[in-house]
């Protein structure tokens, strides 16, 4: 048995395409872990291998009573509550942060390797993107989970004999997040409005940008993938790492990308950002004052870190991963 990795989120976003990669790998012995009370995120697993499926209440319990030890090979842990809108804190602290000190710990315990997903949401409203605790400044009660278990790790780090790595994850888009709902990507969104109404919207300038203006490191799940794919395969490596493509682009690239890119599906040509608003295919709605004090308008992860760990391959850019993600998403429908 002691060949099992753990995916937990499974069902989820990048759970699931964590779980599809291994796959791709010719691994198979995935204990799959997840809450499935939002039942339709089962269809990120259909085309999938999997040993075994585990709710995420069975598999701590589990855990505790040491089902499990000497068992497991590694657990890539991307459950969480990201809902950056949830209210409810008691239920996101036990979900995102006691939960990931127990796996952590046992994980410690047993040797065995630990890769789990942090945030940028740790950096809230600054400008610096850098994995030191003066740039982190969480905004709402979900970054403020994941600033607080890497605090966590931080602490256990220097006794760790084991690898523990966190990658905080910028803004993430691609396949398998539809079951996501208002926290899916920009770009799902983009993607369906344009199906329906043949045009999509943008919150109106904030923060000192313009209409459409404000910037985000998109990164593409693909990408994300195969980071955490990196470390699985170097154990020796440890620490805190960001996870985003290294460059900020602005919601329009976003939404010119997606437009462009179904205007391609139907044999039509690429339009300019002007052409686009010209023509009715943008339109800026008013910002929601229940965003205001806890929006970031501006990330760029600074990838430093993650360069100096071995990590040396490329980005995709908005064009390039909005281009595979809506031919993706065609093909869904």
């Amino acid at each position: 048995m002691s060949n099992y990795i753990v995916v937990t989120g499974a069902a989820g976003f990048i759970g699931a395409n964590l779980a599809h990669a291994l796959n791709e790998r010719g691994i198979t012995d995935v204990i799959a872990v997840d809450n499935l009370a939002r039942a339709e995120k089962f269809r990120n697993l259909v085309d999938c291998e999997i040993a075994d499926y585990l709710d995420k209440t069975d598999f701590i319990a589990r855990v505790q009573n040491g089902d499990f030890d000497g068992g497991i090979r590694a657990v890539l842990h991307e459950g969480a509550c990201s809902d950056t809108m949830e209210t409810d804190g008691r239920y996101m602290m036990e979900n995102n942060y006691r939960y990931s000190a127990i796996l952590l710990d046992w994980c410690l315990e047993q040797g065995i390797p630990f890769l789990y997903a942090s945030s940028a949401a740790t950096y809230g409203g600054g400008q610096v993107f850098r994995e030191e605790r003066a740039c982190e400044a969480p905004l709402n009660v979900y970054g403020y989970s994941k600033f607080l278990f890497d605090q966590l790790v931080r602490r256990r780090l220097p006794d760790a004999a084991s690898q523990v790595v966190g990658l905080r994850y910028f803004n993430v888009y691609g396949p398998r997040e539809q079951h996501k709902r208002r926290m899916a990507s920009v770009a799902f969104h983009h993607f369906g409005q344009f199906r329906a109404e043949g045009r999509v919207r943008l919150f109106e300038g904030s923060h000192g940008y313009p209409d459409g203006g404000q910037m985000r490191d998109f990164v593409y799940v693909g990408d994300v993938v195969q980071a955490n794919l990196h470390f699985l395969d170097h154990p020796e490596r440890s620490g805190i790492f960001n996870l985003g493509s290294g460059r900020a682009q602005s919601f329009n690239d976003v939404a010119v990308a997606v437009i462009n890119g179904c205007r391609a599906l139907a044999g039509e040509t690429a339009l300019t950002l002007a052409e686009i608003v010209q023509q009715g295919l943008l339109e800026y709605t008013a910002f929601p004052g229940e965003l205001k004090g806890k929006y970031q308008a501006h990330t760029q992860a600074d990838l430093t870190r993650l360069r100096a760990a071995g990590y040396d391959a490329p980005f995709a850019s908005v064009e390039e991963g909005v281009s595979r993600y809506v031919q993706w998403l065609n093909r869904q429908i």
